[in-house]
């Protein structure tokens, strides 16, 4: 399939979550070798759950054709991990040499420009690419406004909109240390 075709794709699943009663006017697909692997639309409203964005439902719906053992795994690969490994990049800063393959090699278009949220979301999928239609400030003038959210992140913690406050570290220093101290931990 040809990138407009991609997007229109995203347009039409966006169209169906307005006029259902959805969620907003947010479609994804998530495309590998020219063909869809996964769709999703925004179901907020659906659901009442506000990370079914229409990128994380694609993500979630990707991971499960790629990995058929997800989201429901078989107890007898519950021990181990389920993610194949791949090489880091030569120009990445990554110091591991490996990672979870995730979703590389696979590009998502979107009827709208990613919110925080989905954009953290598609950064750990390992995704190859983002293709978007409507940008920031078409989203903030449907009353959409995700710019708030970019520009508060570069904020100092103790300047944001909510409390960000570090509390107890030792306490969750004690999962760090078993996980780092784990000989077989899957980098992912």
């Amino acid at each position: 399939m040809k990138q407009k075709e991609l997007l229109s794709e995203a347009v039409h699943l966006a169209m169906e979550s307005v006029e259902k009663g959805w969620g907003g006017p947010f479609g994804a697909v998530i495309e590998r070798d020219g063909e869809i692997i996964a769709r999703g639309q925004n179901r907020v409203l659906l659901t009442g759950d506000p990370t079914t964005h229409a990128e994380i439902e694609s993500i979630r719906k990707a991971v499960q054709v790629l990995n058929p053992l997800a989201p429901t795994i078989p107890e007898e690969h519950q021990d181990e991990s389920t993610l194949a490994y791949m090489p880091r990049p030569e120009d990445s800063p990554d110091p591991l040499p490996e990672r979870a393959r995730m979703l590389t090699g696979c590009s998502i278009y979107i009827s709208g420009a990613p919110c925080p949220m989905c954009m953290s979301a598609i950064y750990w999928s390992r995704m190859d690419a983002v293709y978007y239609s409507c940008d920031l400030e078409a989203t903030r003038k449907i009353g959409f406004d995700d710019a708030f959210q970019y520009e508060d992140f570069q904020r100092p913690l103790d300047d944001r909109r909510i409390t960000v406050k570090q509390i107890h570290p030792e306490m969750g220093a004690a999962a760090y240390q078993t996980w780092t101290e784990k000989p077989d931990h899957h980098a992912y």
